[in-house]
């Protein structure tokens, strides 16, 4: 299993660490470094700067939203940051949700799979460079047929002949989308005990594709905070979990929160909505059970680390992309110094992780 570093989003007053953080990653010869967008920061500006600032480390996004750039968009901004950083680019892509969707970007919420899979479809067609870019699609269609415009094909060479896919997905029917088109999955709260239910539905689309999931990256975001105590440690990652778990999302419409159902935890996921859409951040905190931040993030002494990594690698996770949370006494520098020790306690590799 190789560790990557997820940034999350960019601007929220830890710009300067976050990209001391890439390039100690860099240092530690680790595999990646993953960049979010929301409706803040965008993470293809965030990537450029941080490719100019590294040296190995592959960049990737984490995602970029597909109601936010047409699919020749996305292709034209892959290529490009693959040239900019020598190769090292890796393309993340989601639906992102409702809210976002139609509250920011003005794209109807509907089909998304359908959606995903023609977009997808799109970037390939202009990233291979074969042929101009021709589509006849539900959702998408290059050139529209009833106006001047021509067929066109992408003037940019990416460095590599192929740019690597990956997919966010939580729900069922799009973990088995991902296996099926993707080359690679981002999770989020993943957990030992059930994302192998999760990976076998990614298994399920790649045998439809007939592929295996022997090249298939299971890239995992995974809060670590370094400590003495796990239940302490736990504190600083609440807020984050409860605002995925309660507020990422509309009431009927958070994946994240049902996510957290399947898992076994119904009735933590409603008091923690409720509490949260109420603005009773506080409460929505404290409602979160230590069991459900302990399966889904890092937490305590080093050994105890190196055995949740193990455990992870066990499960299916091919890459740990760590979010890097300051616990009372390590900071975030320290905490991947702590994680890169883990990994070799671990067993996982003596050697770079890239």
């Amino acid at each position: 299993m190789k560790l990557g570093v997820n940034l999350g989003y960019w601007g929220a007053g830890n710009d300067a660490a976050n990209l001391e953080l890439a390039r100690e990653a860099d240092r530690l010869g680790w595999s990646s470094v993953w960049v979010a967008e929301a409706y803040g920061s965008d993470a293809a500006t965030v990537l450029a700067w941080v490719a100019a600032q590294t040296e190995q480390i592959d960049v990737g996004s984490a995602i970029f939203q597909i109601p936010g750039r047409t699919p020749a968009m996305t292709a034209m901004t892959a290529a490009t940051l693959d040239t900019l950083s020598g190769g090292r680019f890796r393309l993340g892509l989601g639906v992102s949700g409702p809210q976002v969707s139609e509250g920011w970007h003005g794209v109807r919420f509907d089909k998304p799979l359908a959606r995903t899979r023609e977009y997808v479809d799109i970037v390939r067609l202009a990233l291979a460079r074969q042929r101009r870019v021709k589509y006849d699609g539900e959702h998408y269609q290059l050139p529209l047929p009833d106006g001047p415009g021509k067929a066109l094909m992408l003037t940019v060479h990416p460095v590599r002949d192929y740019i690597p896919t990956y997919l966010a997905a939580v729900g069922p029917k799009n973990l088995e989308l991902t296996g099926e088109i993707a080359d690679g999955l981002l999770a989020i709260f993943f957990s030992t005990d059930f994302g192998p239910e999760q990976l076998e539905l990614v298994r399920k689309g790649r045998e439809k594709a007939g592929k295996t999931m022997e090249d298939f990256d299971v890239v995992a975001t995974v809060p670590v905070v370094v400590g003495d105590d796990p239940e302490q440690c736990a504190h600083a990652v609440r807020a984050y979990t409860a605002l995925y778990v309660g507020g990422m999302g509309s009431r009927d419409k958070n994946f994240y929160n049902q996510l957290a159902v399947r898992m076994g935890y119904a009735d933590a996921a409603a008091e923690v909505q409720e509490k949260y859409l109420r603005r009773d951040y506080e409460g929505a905190m404290a409602a979160l059970p230590f069991e459900f931040l302990d399966r889904t993030a890092l937490l305590g002494p080093v050994d105890r680390i190196a055995s949740g990594l193990r455990a992870l690698a066990d499960a299916g996770v091919t890459t740990a992309a760590v979010a890097a949370f300051p616990g009372q006494e390590v900071g975030p520098i320290d905490t991947l110094r702590a994680v890169d020790e883990a990994h070799r306690l671990a067993g996982l590799g003596d050697v770079p992780s890239r």
